[in-house]
């Protein structure tokens, strides 16, 4: 551990409640907060039990987002990935306007996990049974910072123009156009639940990959508060950024310290302790 700020250079992983640890970081020390939270959607994890009543989950994540602007830096900003269901279709838009009190909705980001373009389709979507509704193929990312005038390095997730001569013509300094706030980042094909970590909500490692470069800060610390198999501290790995992931579940803590073992980057779990 680094002495002088509390969280050290490596990745971190810490198994207890989200809150109970969140309270032991430093105040303003959290560069880029990405996380999934459990949906309240009756989704099967190993410890956690994901049916609450709305309005105590509501409460609930009020509270977690204020420790987390706790721990936030001034300029930080933290990526909320979350989706509704047929039976919960307000849920994340009843989620976003309680944090209104708490921050400000800088960008607002379609993540497509599936699209059809013609006969063409793309990606993987969960069916929805029954004839009422349609497939779920995308996830809102609610990028949430204090104030809303967090500068962003647009360009690290840019896409090279389709007309080269819009380079020279609009004066751009090279040939990367900003991506906009829809993101087609498809899971890779699985034949089975082992394949995902037998994790009902994981997201893939580009997601959280492009929101720290997005944010555009150097060796930034990258937090995410339920870290489930540690895609997002894996995530931070791979971007020269220092992860840490909190998660209740111990089995879960393991799997991520051995994604990140596989990674060249070995730790050993341990339950509510800080592991570099």
């Amino acid at each position: 551990m680094d002495g002088s700020s509390g969280i050290g250079t490596g990745p971190t992983l810490l198994c207890g409640d989200c809150l109970t640890m969140l309270a032991g970081l430093p105040e303003a020390s959290v560069d880029v907060v990405v996380t999934s939270p459990p949906y309240n959607l009756k989704l099967r994890y190993a410890s956690y039990e994901d049916s609450r009543e709305e309005a105590e989950y509501l409460d609930w994540m009020v509270q977690v987002a204020a420790a987390l602007k706790r721990v936030m830096k001034p300029d930080a900003s933290f990526f909320l990935n979350i989706s509704g269901s047929p039976n919960h279709p307000w849920l994340p838009f009843e989620l976003i306007v309680r944090l209104r009190s708490l921050f400000v909705l800088q960008n607002h980001i379609t993540w497509i996990k599936s699209i059809t373009t013609g006969q063409a389709s793309v990606g993987h979507f969960k069916p929805v049974r029954g004839n009422r509704f349609l497939h779920h193929a995308h996830e809102h990312i609610f990028h949430l910072t204090r104030d809303g005038r967090v500068e962003l390095d647009r360009m690290a997730i840019g896409v090279p123009y389709a007309d080269k001569s819009n380079i020279a013509r609009r004066g751009h300094p090279r040939d990367l156009r900003c991506r906009g706030n829809t993101w087609f980042i498809p899971y890779e094909t699985v034949q089975s639940r082992a394949e995902k970590f037998h994790h009902p909500g994981t997201f893939p490692v580009e997601l959280p990959r492009w929101c720290i470069r997005l944010h555009g800060r150097a060796a930034p610390v990258v937090l995410d508060p339920f870290v489930g198999t540690g895609t997002t501290v894996v995530a931070a790995l791979q971007e020269g950024a220092h992860g840490i992931g909190i998660d209740i579940d111990p089995a879960y803590i393991a799997i991520a310290s051995s994604r990140l073992a596989k990674q060249g980057t070995p730790v050993s779990p341990s339950a509510g302790a800080t592991i570099e």
